[in-house]
């Protein structure tokens, strides 16, 4: 029998609340089980001086966290959903998927009240190239300068006078009680987040019944078909962090309504396609809208 859960888990302020979260619903779902933290340094922690684009994407985030599992040392690692490549490295799965928060991005400014306020020019910081290209749609006069780092490292930055503004996830800023720093709502159907965005992953090997039954306790069925069809889009799309790709997939009476973008970061130009379909659909959904806007275009902006 499972008597200790040990969570893999980076060392950044974020993360480390989103996995204490998750051990105190591992506590509460499993009393007799122990929950412990074991908190590491990730490759994607370690370069600040780079665009994750440039260096191999988001899954640096995860491959420390990964060996860890494989070595024996780790039995599952929470991550950011929107951190997690569409396609997992063998022998790893996802067992749980938390609900969802606030999937809009933040407008975070000391002197603007949101982005049509900004003067012409003004600095924006974000190292996303899907935040990047929504921006340029939206005001191509800004400069869009990189911003890498932890929430506290961005804010530190805006706070010495680095940008004008900064775009951050609401959820992260929610989640270590920074939502007054949240000036405006880039939200849907307008601006669209990261595949994923605001949903806490838990990952764990496949070949670990014991582990993979308990941690399906806090698994989240409505959170889980959403963004299932919004990473169906990004698979589809070959998306990773160095395409910008946007989604966004609500569960409503009639079903799945999935909305995608892609981007030319360049121009800011934008392709948009949206579809719905049953809830059960949600691996057709999102291919569906990944070749509606492959049929616009999308292959050349993404290199395909």
């Amino acid at each position: 029998m499972t008597t200790t859960l040990r969570i893999a888990t980076r060392k950044s302020a974020l993360a480390l609340w989103q996995a204490e979260h998750v051990a105190a619903l591992l506590r509460v779902a499993h009393p007799t089980v122990d929950v412990v933290l074991v908190p590491m340094t990730t490759r994607g922690d370690e370069i600040l001086d780079k665009p994750l684009a440039t260096i191999g994407g988001k899954g640096l985030f995860l491959k420390e966290l990964e060996v860890a599992m494989l070595e024996g040392h780790a039995d599952l690692a929470v991550h950011s959903l929107k951190d997690v490549p569409a396609d997992l490295e063998p022998g790893f799965t996802l067992p749980a998927i938390l609900p969802r928060a606030d999937a809009a991005d933040a407008f975070v400014s000391n002197d603007y009240a949101d982005l049509a306020a900004l003067p012409q020019g003004a600095r924006v910081g974000t190292s996303s190239l899907r935040r990047q290209t929504q921006l340029r749609a939206l005001r191509p006069d800004l400069q869009l300068l990189d911003l890498r780092g932890n929430v506290g490292t961005r804010l530190g930055k805006l706070d010495t006078g680095s940008y004008d503004a900064i775009v951050l996830a609401c959820a992260g800023l929610e989640r270590l009680g920074l939502a007054s720093r949240i000036r405006s709502r880039l939200a849907a159907p307008d601006w669209l987040p990261a595949p994923g965005q605001a949903a806490i992953a838990i990952e764990a090997r496949d070949d670990h019944p014991r582990v993979l039954q308990l941690l399906a306790a806090l698994d989240d069925p409505d959170t889980r078909v959403t963004v299932s069809a919004e990473r169906a889009m990004n698979r589809a799309l070959g998306g990773s962090c160095t395409v910008p790709v946007g989604a966004w997939c609500v569960l409503g009476e009639h079903g799945l309504h999935l909305r995608g973008m892609v981007g030319d970061v360049e121009r800011g130009r934008l392709l948009h396609a949206e579809a719905h379909a049953t809830s059960d659909q949600a691996q057709a959904l999102g291919e569906q809208v990944a070749e509606a806007l492959l049929q616009q275009g999308a292959g050349a902006l993404l290199g395909l």
